[in-house]
């Protein structure tokens, strides 16, 4: 049906379909990149260098000689106290993010996942990564990490000596191993039979080569990013660019025709607006000729690496590319059909609709402009209250005199009064209390104050326990919305990408560490590389103690569970109680938790379960043979007596049914024998008193069995 469909659309468009050549693709990418290049550089780069620069202390207000070019600080003082704050948010255990079965067959693969994934985030430098990220979001609207599977030559060299021809054959013979030298000594024996033997030995120097793969993740500078102006998130975008410089050396030896890459133009010719960004934000321009010219290999030319979707091949479905592009011309290195953009995109405020959201230093930049032109006027006020101006009658004083500032120094004059201090009124306080106001400014467009970061106690002293929750949990709020933005875009993303390149690249089974000196096989291909992502940071409406306090009476009652109802209880494992314990260590600093206790799982758990069952059925009494038959005939005789007391209730039943009917029949008869006198007699019987003695109960003391039984029972 589809294919119809298809069909049917090329009829009536009249267009035909066919594979793109590649000059075709060269310009279908080289317009692509130029737009996404355009947009940023014109709407996103200069308010990054504009935030650079105030983050530097430098302002866009101008100066005046003579006057304070004092700068105040806001936007590094207020990022520089929000990282602290979000780094611990996600860095405060060893299991920031978990990996949610899609099965039930897949929980133990995912608790593996977990484990795996996030012991890599750490070794390959996590926190490095996620650092630069979260300053690039505070400060330039976004940060952005890079994941991949980097696979690179590992080549190293090994001298044999004294081989057989056996072993020399072995060695040569396996796969990756390049001879760099080799010799032949041939020596001669007598065998049992006297007759001369050759026996060669090598001498052999080789060098071995093995492709080595490798799960990285990076941080990649803002102005080296791109996205098409229509993007709205990195599943929805046309084209997504990284470009960066790299060396011709590097890309031969990443399989790049050396002749190819050595035609492309200078890094340093491209002259764009992100290397004005790179200059602001390192400060330093990059030397791009540094012996590039006794050495071509070493000289730096732009890359730039190109994901977007395509109809290559002439199907009418576009398909994700991977486009490597050289120079400022966009030449063609590379075409490859790619799976996912490897990109990771970290916002603490994203606007919606829109691909860049809103930094902390689009929030603040005006602020720190009025508090430096503020902070500026205290000090003039200051320095001219201090040294004000002097008015003098012109020929009646010693200029140069006056103009010596020495302590108790001597001014000339001619005449009396000659020497008057213009007086400066002192408005620095009133000053004052304006900056107090923007700093106010920040404070509720940020959240962040001396108060919530605790560096006010006199504040704190001044305030009710109940006002200072207040105010630290209204601090920690705006906080806690940066951490969930960052957590369900780019830390999501991020592990969403890990997983996949672990599933998909490792051909092996590998070893996890699981305790410090323990490991355990896994094997990622068994695992979903699908699998969602719970990101499992410290977010909520409380402070740290009142969390501490939720994990103690957590505990309390999974021990309450676990002693009343026993170890299968089917609630609390031991497994949960760890986890509790774990967590609690983790918000006292203490990542670590297998050094104070061992790891535990389900399989574990049920051993114990299996040995404390075992344990109990050991601890209860044997009997003898005597009381075994002792204990046998009084349960026969238990028995014997239940079947009599069963049959007596039958019997009772059965007379009291008996009794029923021949109370009936008297009934009737009474009735019968009553109307036959009275019409003989003419005396009338009374028949209401002879049914009350016929309904009397028989056995008025006692029921019909224990009447039957004589109360035996």
């Amino acid at each position: 049906m589809r294919n119809k469909a298809l069909n049917s659309h090329r009829r009536n468009c009249n267009v035909e379909l066919k594979p793109l050549e590649k000059d075709e693709i060269q310009n279908i990418a080289r317009t692509a990149v130029e737009d996404c290049v355009d947009f940023v550089e014109s709407e996103i780069a200069f308010s990054r260098l504009k935030a650079q620069r105030y983050y530097d202390g430098n302002v866009d207000i101008g100066e005046e000689e003579g006057r304070s070019t004092v700068v105040s600080t806001k936007v590094r003082d207020v990022i520089r106290s929000i990282k602290p704050s979000l780094m611990r948010i996600f860095l405060q255990t060893d299991r920031a993010v978990e990996y949610i079965p899609s099965r039930p067959e897949d929980v133990k693969f995912a608790e593996q996942a977990t484990k795996y994934v996030n012991a890599k985030f750490n070794e390959l430098k996590g926190y490095g990564v996620l650092y630069d990220a979260i300053h690039d979001a505070l400060l330039k609207k976004s940060g952005v990490v890079k994941a991949y599977w980097d696979v690179s030559e590992d080549m190293e060299t090994y001298n044999f000596s004294d081989l057989n021809d056996m072993e020399f054959t072995a060695i040569v013979n396996d796969e990756g191993v390049e001879v760099l030298e080799h010799t032949t000594k041939i020596s001669v024996e007598l065998d049992q039979m006297g007759l001369e033997i050759e026996d060669p030995r090598h001498d052999l120097k080789i060098m071995r080569t093995q492709e080595m793969g490798r799960l990285k993740i990076e941080s990649v500078p803002p102005e080296e990013f791109f996205v098409d102006s229509n993007a709205r998130s990195l599943e929805d975008a046309y084209a997504v660019c990284h470009r960066s410089d790299v060396r011709v050396g590097d890309l031969v030896a990443m399989g790049y025709d050396f002749d190819e890459v050595a035609e492309l133009g200078d890094a340093s010719s491209s002259n764009t607006f992100s290397d004005l960004e790179d200059f602001e934000r390192t400060g330093y321009m990059d030397d791009y000729n540094d012996n590039s010219d006794a050495d071509p290999s070493m000289r730096l030319v732009m890359i730039t690496e190109l994901y977007m979707k395509m109809d290559c091949e002439g199907t009418g479905i576009p398909q994700l590319y991977k486009l490597t592009l050289g120079g400022d011309n966009y030449h063609l290195l590379e075409k490859e059909l790619w799976g996912t953009i490897p990109f990771a995109v970290f916002e603490i405020d994203p606007e919606p609709h829109t691909f860049y959201g809103t930094s902390i230093a689009d929030l603040i930049v005006n602020d720190q402009d009025s508090a430096t032109a503020l902070l500026r006027g205290v000090l003039d006020n200051i320095a001219l209250t201090n040294n004000p101006r002097t008015e003098v009658i012109d020929g009646m004083v010693n200029i140069d005199d006056l103009l010596n500032n020495e302590i108790g120094g001597i001014i000339r004059t001619k005449q009396a009064g000659a020497i008057t201090a213009q007086s400066v009124p002192f408005v620095a306080g009133q000053t004052l209390s304006a900056i107090q106001y923007y700093d106010q400014e920040i404070e509720n467009k940020t959240g962040i104050s001396k108060a919530s970061l605790g560096l006010n106690p006199d504040a704190l002293q001044a305030r009710t326990a109940t006002a200072i929750n207040a105010t630290m949990q209204g601090a920690a709020q705006q906080i806690e919305i940066m951490a969930r933005n960052l957590a369900e875009g780019g830390m999501t993303q991020l592990f969403k990408l890990m997983l996949k390149l672990v599933v998909e690249n490792c051909d092996e089974a590998t070893m996890m560490r699981v305790s410090s000196g323990d490991y355990e096989p896994v094997d990622p291909r068994s695992w979903d590389k699908l699998m969602d992502v719970a990101v499992n940071v410290g977010l909520g409406t409380g402070q740290e103690d009142q969390k501490q306090a939720a994990l103690q009476q957590t505990l309390q009652i999974q021990m309450q569970v676990f002693q009343t109802y026993g170890m299968g209880n089917g609630i609390v494992g031991m497994t949960q109680i760890r986890n509790t314990l774990a967590d609690m260590l983790a918000m006292n600093g203490l990542a670590n938790s297998d050094r104070y206790f061992l790891p535990m799982d389900i399989q574990q758990e049920q051993m114990l379960a299996q040995q404390k069952q075992q344990e109990e059925q050991a601890k209860q009494p044997q009997l003898t043979q005597p009381e075994a038959f002792v204990q046998a005939e009084q349960i026969k005789a238990q028995a014997k007596a239940t079947s009599d007391m069963a049959k007596l209730q039958i019997d009772a039943q059965k007379a009291i049914a008996n009794d029923d009917r021949e109370r009936d029949q008297m009934d009737q008869d009474l009735l019968v024998d009553a109307a036959t006198i009275l019409g003989k007699y003419g005396t009338a019987v009374d028949t209401a008193r002879i049914k009350a003695e016929q309904a009397a109960p028989r056995y008025p003391d006692s029921t019909p069995v224990q009447a039957v039984t004589g109360g035996r029972f």
